[in-house]
């Protein structure tokens, strides 16, 4: 795929971000349907392909034929690696660009059929940021990312005419979006769930976001008006569709959590975070237990929590109004008082007077049951 990063690299880019999952990839030969065929290799189809990937002949493939697979590669790239430190950067290729590559409507539908079999991935190993609704199965920023692979189908079928695809793709859309609402609704009625509705407000205001992002790709206005009007800005002016059900959402999400949803850049240089499924950021603000984790894994020594130190009381400075790492702060230093002050101790000098500012230390010192009370009583008016 000339321009595009090479599949040698999305290979060690995941690698790099997630090496704790290739002991659980297979050995897996290419078979005649190539990486895209693998794709519907059961909830691990995405491992299946990484594994292919390896030495898959991409000289032997039309250029056609390798867009279809290095779609298939970038979507499972993607889902290995979207919830953690450092994501593949392949949005734009998978929401839109590769769809406008080609004009053959064989090869969208076997893109389509790809990006299906992604919602069916597990999120084992490779996230904590799921919330399980009753039967609903898993809400996560994964649906979002999805959402949006359908979007850029979807438009690009409209476009090209194919109104069996372009329907059956809107009606994945419409699916997920209306699963998400009945999620949402079914958390908000049970006591005692109010932090996961404060996750799902994140969740599903990002992923309609996400929608939104696989729209913006969409050139033709006439033919996907109705389809604009049916999905577009869910979580802004869009109050028509869907009876406005993603408002509360997002006025939610914007109250109680938007400061936490940024990208944790400055955790990226930490490459020790790297080294275990186990030390996935869940999502913030609710990090006393990944604190607490960091600060008990077996991998880490005492320069390894130093550093994860130093990079959270950076983040405490240079990340607005979010308290998530302060949370984690709490949480390392709840699981061992010895090791915290040890790992202190080894700080660079501009993270130990951090460490000592008055504000961060009151924050750092409110009780966890008395910041999740507090949180909580943000859900009431919304339900």
């Amino acid at each position: 795929m000339t321009g595009w990063i090479s599949p040698d690299t999305l290979l060690s880019q995941v690698r790099n971000t997630a090496p704790f999952l290739y002991p659980l990839v297979p050995v897996r030969p290419d078979n005649a349907g190539g990486l895209a065929g693998l794709a519907s290799d059961g909830p691990f189809g995405y491992r299946s392909i990484l594994s292919a990937a390896e030495a898959f002949a991409w000289d032997t493939r039309s250029d056609e034929e390798q867009l279809v697979h290095y779609f298939a590669l970038c979507l499972a790239c993607h889902h290995t690696t979207v919830a953690t430190f450092v994501p593949t950067d392949v949005d734009s290729k998978i929401r839109g660009l590769a769809f406008f590559k080609t004009h053959d409507r064989e090869i969208l539908r076997k893109m389509v059929e790809a990006g299906q079999a992604m919602h069916t991935w597990s999120l084992e190993g490779i996230s904590t940021r799921a919330q399980f609704i009753g039967d609903l199965g898993p809400v996560s920023g994964h649906d979002g990312e999805w959402l949006s692979v359908m979007a850029g189908a979807h438009g690009r079928l409209l476009q090209c005419g194919d109104s069996e695809y372009a329907e059956l793709t809107g009606e994945l859309i419409d699916q997920e979006l209306r699963r998400e609402l009945k999620a949402f609704e079914l958390a908000s009625a049970q006591p005692g769930r109010e932090l996961d509705v404060l996750r799902l407000a994140m969740s599903i205001t990002h992923n309609v976001g996400d929608l939104d992002q696989g729209i913006s790709f969409w050139e033709s206005k006439t033919v996907t008006a109705p389809s604009r009007e049916r999905f577009s800005r869910l979580a802004h002016e869009n109050k028509t569709a869907y009876q406005g059900g993603f408002q509360p959402i997002a006025k939610l999400y914007s109250k109680a959590m938007a400061a936490e949803g940024h990208r944790h850049y400055p955790l990226r240089q930490v490459k020790s975070l790297r080294i275990s499924a186990d030390l996935l950021l869940p999502l913030g603000p609710f990090f006393d237990d990944w604190g607490q984790t960091v600060m008990r894994h077996a991998g880490f020594g005492v320069e390894e929590k130093s550093e994860v130190l130093d990079a959270l009381v950076r983040g405490c400075r240079k990340v607005p109004n979010q308290q998530g790492y302060f949370r984690a702060i709490a949480g390392m230093q709840e699981a061992s008082r010895r090791d915290f002050d040890a790992a202190a101790e080894r700080m660079p000098n501009a993270g130990r007077k951090d460490l000592k500012d008055p504000d961060l230390r009151r924050l750092v010192a409110v009780p966890r049951q008395s910041f999740e009370s507090r949180m909580k009583k943000l859900v009431s008016p919304s339900r």
